[in-house]
């Protein structure tokens, strides 16, 4: 078991990684619970939900509710049934959410608990590898379907429990999607991590060791990152690596058609590209997209409009005065933000996206 503990000005809570957590639950909440909300997906609900209930019902009276598998459920329309549901359970200020399943999941009970009743306590338990990322730091949100995550708060957990078992279920699909953000810490951060993941074939079964330190490092990098700016007043905003375009993919292509670490995966693509143009430096481009081929990464894009992919970019939480503002690399490990203009942002875009599809 590895602990890190998550400090900022205004909150500390722990984040816990190691095999078997679930299987001792109620020793990590931070308080007893009379009523407890899991708060779940379809196809997490299948794979856990009954095992942690009935561990949680050790001590409190617990209820669970399933969305949907998928980013479409991130809507108002499940953020306001889920309100619902716990107003009818009778929670109250005293009582837990537990936020089960992925990125999706932590993003939309976060924001329930961080709104019901102006706030209650909730816990992270996060089942992917992308939500190594999510689940830390306290962004909660939900999406608009003019741009994502456009409905939000920061509101951290209580605790994050990462029980690493999860991750023997999950596809290829979702595989890539972690290891996204898996990369993503790596650009940011350190030359040596960043080679390490270069090195990881994705489509072998991964190392549970391996794994679990490509985890421990990345939660590290983000804790690093959140401890010394919680409110993305700074440098929290060089997580967005690769996400000013990837957001407007995913948006552009309807919430759910690839997922958000494929799309975040073409938009470091294109942040480094931007970054060799405008900063005059050389970064591992063709050694990423070598990597992302050999991994099967989605790439295909010919289909959208670089105009509408521009005015979904302006939209992005980062940008000011309708001009766009994307984290950039000088080098590895040294991300700055800067903003470009139009008339230099179009032809890099529309020339990335004719050399992506050819």
């Amino acid at each position: 078991m590895h602990k890190q503990t998550i400090r900022t000005s205004s909150n500390q809570y722990d984040v816990i990684v190691g095999k078997g957590i679930l299987q001792d639950i109620n020793e990590y909440l931070p308080n007893r619970y009379r009523r407890i909300l899991l708060i779940t997906d379809s196809v997490v609900a299948d794979l856990y939900a009954d095992e942690i209930k009935e561990k949680l019902a050790q001590h409190a009276e617990v209820f669970v509710s399933a969305v949907p598998a998928g980013e479409a459920s991130k809507s108002i329309e499940q953020y306001y049934q889920l309100l619902t549901d716990a107003i009818e359970h009778q929670l109250d200020r005293k009582s837990l959410i537990v936020a089960l399943g992925g990125g999706m999941i932590g993003d939309l009970a976060g924001f329930v608990a961080a709104t019901y009743m102006r706030g209650i306590d909730f816990i992270q338990v996060p089942t992917t590898i992308l939500a190594h990322d999510s689940s830390v730091g306290g962004k909660v949100a939900i999406n608009h379907p003019e741009g994502k995550n456009l409905i939000g708060n920061f509101y951290p957990p209580r605790a994050v429990l990462y029980d690493t078992d999860t991750l023997t279920s999950l596809s290829a699909k979702e595989i890539r999607s972690g290891y996204a953000e898996v990369i993503k810490h790596g650009f940011i951060s350190d030359e040596t991590f960043l080679q390490d993941v270069l090195q990881t074939d994705l489509t072998q079964r991964l190392s549970p060791d391996r794994l679990a330190d490509h985890l421990q490092k990345g939660i590290a990098v983000k804790a690093q990152v959140v401890e010394a700016d919680e409110r993305e007043s700074n440098v929290r905003k060089y997580l967005n690596f690769g996400h000013t375009l990837g957001h407007a993919i995913e948006a552009e292509l309807g919430y759910g058609k690839i997922t958000h670490g494929e799309a975040v995966a073409i938009g470091m693509q294109f942040a480094l590209n931007v970054s060799e143009n405008q900063l005059g430096v050389k970064l591992p481009d063709e050694a990423f997209d070598q990597w992302m081929k050999k991994n099967h990464y989605p790439q295909q894009l010919a289909s959208l409009s670089v105009d509408r992919l521009l005015q979904r970019m302006k939209k992005d939480k980062k940008s000011e005065n309708a001009t766009v503002q994307m984290v950039l690399l000088e080098a590895i490990g040294k991300p700055i933000v800067k903003n470009i203009a139009d008339e230099q942002l179009i032809p890099l875009l529309e020339k990335f996206i004719r050399e992506l599809d050819s």
